[in-house]
């Protein structure tokens, strides 16, 4: 894979399955676990007893033994007949599919068992990561899950790669990285004097905040494709007119056809709509209240008086929450001084993490102008891809600096 990391980093980024950041790699010595598991159970369970009653032994070494590992696995199995199946966030009944272990053939009970072996090693993975200090900081995020593929790994430049995972384990060449490692004796910021860890660097520097370090070329391009993302879904979808509904007779004999519910979008409210991006100080607020705010983007509707606001920010990953209560308790008065001018308006607190991680108020901000499916995730994932613009010129100069101290 194209990329560097340092000798350091752990191996639970390169093959974590439920991880914050999922690569397109897989262990050896998971495929080998999984190998020496499939064989005892096809041993065990074939047709042939002369082969069944062999009294076959598996050797796979003195610390790990696939039968006891088989044996736990089909006990879960058991287990999850007996507790039934839970749904997780907003699933419903019968929206996914239930695989009883007594019900299961023999072909279907060699893959369950296979792939509760991989969900095991999975969650030693998964505990080992919890109890890193600094490689671990990735189990506190809240954030969907980021999967790559192997075409995106190979479109991506090799420090986009290396970016990605040396930020989520925290093994990037800031000032306490380095002291860490010996390679510097003083730990803090060089713009202030707090300590310079990862979140620091990359979106807690005030100082850096005030000397706008952290607008540049990536945040431009942010407002650049939110603007042409915005415009061509307005044009995309022009405003539904309701026609008169009708009777949809069925004959003797027939079912009733089903037709699909489509919501309507924020954006099918209006029929013209204006838009404005805060590039450069430049925002001016609509005409309808006085503010000194400039949010970072307004789209409204003079005739429908219909108004959006939308208010990016660009924190550490794990702080999405703060940011999140922080935008929308500034721009609250906002709000409610717009509403009580007769105004429909609705507020969009959305947070891309620095290390290229949309939160989940940008999937719900993406649904609400209309974008569905695939074309919903290609938006969300190009979103990420230009947050992560903001901070990789950054880390590149601490690791040319790291190289000249060597």
């Amino acid at each position: 894979m194209a990329g560097k990391v340092p000798p350091s980093f752990t191996s639970i980024g390169l093959y974590i399955r439920s991880g914050q950041l999922q690569l397109p790699k897989s262990s050896v010595v998971e495929k080998f676990k999984i190998a020496k598991c499939r064989l005892v159970m096809t041993i065990r369970d074939s047709k042939d007893r002369k082969v069944s009653q062999a009294g076959i032994e598996i050797q796979t070494g003195r610390k790990w033994s696939a039968e006891e590992v088989v044996e736990n696995a089909e006990s879960s199995l058991k287990l999850r007949d007996i507790i039934g199946n839970h749904c997780i966030g907003r699933q419903c009944l019968g929206t996914s599919h239930f695989q009883q272990w007594n019900k299961a053939n023999i072909k279907e009970k060699r893959d369950m068992g296979q792939k509760a072996t991989r969900e095991r090693e999975d969650e030693v993975r998964k505990s080992r990561g919890v109890e890193l200090g600094a490689q671990g900081a990735w189990t506190k995020w809240e954030l969907p899950q980021r999967r790559l593929t192997w075409a995106e790994v190979w479109r991506m430049e090799p420090y986009r790669i290396s970016f990605f995972l040396l930020s989520v384990y925290d093994t990037l060449p800031t000032p306490t990285n380095l002291c860490l490692f010996g390679l510097k004796e003083d730990p803090l910021c060089k713009l202030c004097v707090e300590r310079g860890t990862l979140s620091h660097i990359l979106s807690g520097c005030k100082t850096a905040l005030t000397q706008g370090r952290y607008i540049g070329g990536g945040m431009t391009m942010f407002y650049r494709r939110l603007h042409r993302q915005w415009t061509k879904n307005v044009q995309k979808r022009p405003r539904r007119i309701n026609k008169p509904s009708s009777i949809a007779f069925v004959k003797r004999g027939e079912k009733t056809p089903t037709m699909k519910e489509t919501r309507e979008t924020i954006l099918q409210l209006a029929h013209t709509w204006e838009f404005q991006v805060d590039l450069g100080k430049r925002l001016q607020f609509p005409q309808v209240v006085y503010t000194t705010l400039r949010p970072d983007a307004v789209l409204w509707s003079t005739k429908s008086k219909k108004l959006i606001m939308v208010a990016l920010s660009v924190p550490w990953e794990e702080n999405c929450e703060i940011a999140y209560e922080r935008k929308r308790a500034k721009y609250q008065d906002l709000l409610d001084s717009c509403k009580e001018k007769g105004w429909q308006t609705w507020l969009y607190p959305i947070e891309v993490g620095c290390g290229g991680f949309p939160a989940q108020s940008v999937w719900k901000f993406i649904t609400a102008i209309g974008l569905s499916g695939n074309e919903r995730k290609r938006a969300v994932k190009k979103l990420g891809e230009e947050g992560i613009l903001l901070v990789v010129d950054e880390t590149r100069g601490y690791e040319l600096e790291t190289k000249l101290e060597k």
